[in-house]
C-alpha cells in the first residue's frame, strides 16, 4: 500500500531516478522540500525546467555548456594543443576538479561497441581529427575506462591519427580494470594523469 500523498509519491518516485537515490534517501530530498520557501520551490523547479532546454554541447569539444563554447574552450590560459579525451562530460567535471590540467578536453559521447551498436560514426571523433589537424605539436590523452570497448576506442584513435603529428598517450594502469573516471578519487586520478604512457 501507498503510505504517501499522491504528489509526495511522484516526488519520490523521481528522485529515485536519479543515480544513487535509493528509497530512504528520495523520501528525505522529497520531504526536505516542504520545507523550503516558496521562492526557492519556485526558482528550483524552474532550473529544473531548463535543464533541457538550456544545456548543449560545446561546439568546439562536445561538453557540456550553456553557451555555444564551453567555459573550458574559451579559456585563454589553457593549451589548446593538450587535449584530454574522455567518454562523456562527466568525466570533464572530474579533471577540473584536480585543478592542475592545463589543457583542454574532447568529448567522445560513448566508446566504440560494435556489439551496441556503437561504431565510430557514431561518436565525435570527426571532431577530434578536425582539431588535431589545426594545431601543432598536439598531445592526445587518451582518459578512457580500461575495458575492451575503452582499448578498441584507444586504438582507432591511434590509427585515424598515424599519419598526422599526434603524441598520443593514455592515463596510467594505476586506474582498476572497468572503473568509470567519474567515479575514481581526485589523487587516483592525478597520479594516473601524471604517470601517462604513450599507446604502442
Amino acid at each position: 500500500m501507498n503510505i504517501y500523498p499522491d504528489l509526495l509519491y511522484t516526488i519520490i518516485e523521481y528522485f529515485k531516478k536519479l543515480p544513487g537515490i535509493g528509497e530512504r534517501t528520495a523520501e528525505r530530498y522529497a520531504l526536505a522540500l516542504i520545507n523550503l520557501q516558496e521562492d526557492e520551490l519556485s526558482d528550483f523547479a524552474e532550473n529544473i525546467s531548463k535543464i533541457k532546454k538550456t544545456l548543449h554541447t560545446c561546439e568546439i569539444c562536445g561538453h557540456l555548456t550553456d553557451m555555444n563554447v564551453c567555459k573550458i574552450c574559451s579559456d585563454e590560459d589553457k593549451k589548446k594543443n593538450l587535449i584530454c579525451v574522455v567518454e562523456d562530460y562527466k568525466s570533464v567535471f572530474m579533471f577540473e576538479k584536480m585543478g592542475n590540467f592545463d589543457g583542454v578536453y574532447h568529448v567522445l559521447g560513448g566508446l566504440i561497441s560494435p556489439i551496441d551498436g556503437i561504431n565510430p560514426d557514431d561518436l565525435n571523433i570527426a571532431s577530434l581529427v578536425k582539431r588535431c589537424k589545426s594545431q601543432k605539436n598536439v598531445e592526445l590523452i587518451v582518459a578512457l575506462k580500461p575495458t575492451i570497448e575503452g582499448d578498441t576506442t584507444t586504438l582507432y584513435l591511434k590509427k585515424i591519427l598515424e599519419k598526422e603529428n599526434v603524441k598520443i598517450t593514455r592515463l596510467s594502469y594505476g586506474i582498476p580494470m572497468g572503473a568509470e573516471i567519474d567515479y575514481l578519487d581526485v589523487l587516483t586520478l592525478e597520479r594516473a594523469l601524471s604517470d601517462r604512457k604513450e599507446v604502442s
